[in-house]
């Protein structure tokens, strides 16, 4: 590293990480577009196909803190393009389902659904850790909004491409098709990425801009023995007000999430009719209004930062409002006018996409020396919802015959939401941990600095 004019290697880094993100959530989506299709061809019913959509939910709810722990304890380059590889490999194995008799791929079906959402664990962790790395606290908000905001590109991107294999190919071929993108990507993400200190392009200015901006610049760098994760961390962040708030948050924005990325195409399916070439296209719309919301939620929340306003203020004044607008999601129920039901979703989305700064608030948060394991263990509270959602809608469909209280269920999720930041997040600020006892029941505080409380 060499001192002259910053360069911005973070932005780079940056770009990989939506990139990344875009690759998982479409990956995810595959089963959604080919949903439809796949109930035609399996003979699956509404409550089978939530299971289906859920097995994804349960592995990467599993998989999150054994993740973090790989991301603490081998960085998160190796364990990140490790997990890419193999997410995407059993992306591909789920485009071959079809040569099985119809129970045994319904099974299989689940198995590799399962092994997807174990593969794709570290991968949000892994964001946060590598945002807190690389980006001063006052440019968080925003750089977590761009990966977080990848979500919705990646329908917006996929989503039409996906619908037109299925519709002109066969659902068989979008999971091998996607699956194939990640595969080669995991050759670029290690070529790419490395640490701030051991980046090869980064020199001195931009080094020290993130270092004393607070960046965590040498997270990944070998440490004292009692560095790395410690059991009694967990207990303590799990006995902490400030994070179940924000664990409880996630829940219920996850279960939004989740709703758009399992049940909304097959809404637009059985529920308007629309066939599934056109479903994947209407899906695009909502999912550009989340993209502009979710960078634009980052982008107030700095903003408000550098106008001086606290952390507290800035991360929860954009959350809260986003999810107030999202829970218009229930007006669809009132509407029939195709293009009004294709509004209010556009609108619920760009809400939900305003308020998805839950990562953000956990780069801000998360103590050095468990930031990855910090990352799982919201990544766990949050994506329980990728359970309980598809299969609460499942059942909701099922006895009601449509989509009505479905959509009540989603927009009662963001008022929870709500409810958790203005009641029981309270100030915002990095989480202080404390040493287990060592050198003869000496305890050390081990303090990082705090964020703007």
């Amino acid at each position: 590293m060499q001192s002259s004019k910053p360069t911005h290697v973070r932005y780079l880094i940056l770009l990989m990480l939506f990139l990344v993100t875009t690759i998982n959530y479409a990956d995810r989506a595959t089963i959604a577009i080919a949903g439809s299709s796949l109930q035609k061809d399996l003979g699956i019913d509404a409550v089978t196909l939530g299971y289906i959509f859920s097995a994804f939910g349960w592995a990467y709810v599993a998989g999150q803190i054994p993740g973090g722990w790989l991301l603490d304890r081998f960085g998160s380059k190796k364990v990140y393009a490790l997990s890419i590889f193999t997410w995407s490999l059993f992306t591909v194995l789920q485009g071959f389902v079809g040569e099985f008799g119809m129970s045994t791929a319904i099974v299989a079906l689940f198995m590799l659904r399962f092994l997807v959402g174990l593969a794709e664990a570290p991968s949000f962790p892994g964001n946060a850790r590598i945002v807190a790395a690389w980006f001063p606290t006052a440019e968080r908000g925003t750089a977590s909004a761009i990966f977080n905001s990848a979500q919705y590109f990646a329908t917006v991107l996929f989503a039409p491409l996906m619908g037109w294999i299925v519709y002109s190919f066969g659902w068989e071929h979008v999971f091998i098709v996607m699956g194939l993108f990640g595969i080669v990507f995991s050759g670029i993400w290690l070529k790419v990425i490395h640490s701030p200190r051991e980046h090869p392009r980064i020199n001195e200015a931009e080094f020290k801009h993130i270092a004393e901006n607070g960046g965590m610049v040498d997270m990944d760098q070998k440490g004292k023995k009692s560095d790395g994760p410690k059991w009694d961390y967990i207990r303590q962040l799990l006995t902490n007000r400030m994070m179940l708030g924000v664990y409880l948050g996630q829940y219920c924005i996850n279960g939004i999430t989740y709703f758009f990325l399992t049940w909304f195409p097959v809404y637009l399916v059985q529920e308007r009719g629309m066939t599934i070439l056109k479903a994947g296209f209407i899906a695009s719309l909502p999912a550009i209004c989340g993209f502009i919301g979710g960078v634009l939620g980052g982008v107030i929340s700095d903003y408000l930062l550098r106008k001086g306003h606290s952390l507290t203020f800035a991360r929860k004044a954009p959350i809260i409002a986003g999810l107030l607008v999202s829970s218009s999601i229930v007006a669809c129920n009132y509407v029939e006018v195709e293009w009004m039901v294709v509004g209010f979703m556009a609108l619920a989305f760009f809400g939900k996409g305003v308020g998805a700064l839950g990562w953000a608030v956990v780069s801000d948060t998360s103590p050095k020396q468990i930031a990855g394991l910090s990352g799982g263990l919201f990544n766990t509270f949050g994506n329980i919802a990728s359970i309980t959602t598809p299969i609460v809608i499942g059942y909701i469909i099922s006895s009601t015959g449509s989509f009505k209280w479905a959509l009540v269920f989603v927009g009662a999720n963001a008022l929870v939401a709500v409810f958790s930041y203005l009641v029981i997040v309270g100030p915002i600020k990095r989480v202080v941990l404390k040493e287990p006892p060592t050198n003869g029941g000496v305890e050390a505080s081990g303090k990082l600095s705090q964020a703007h409380s």
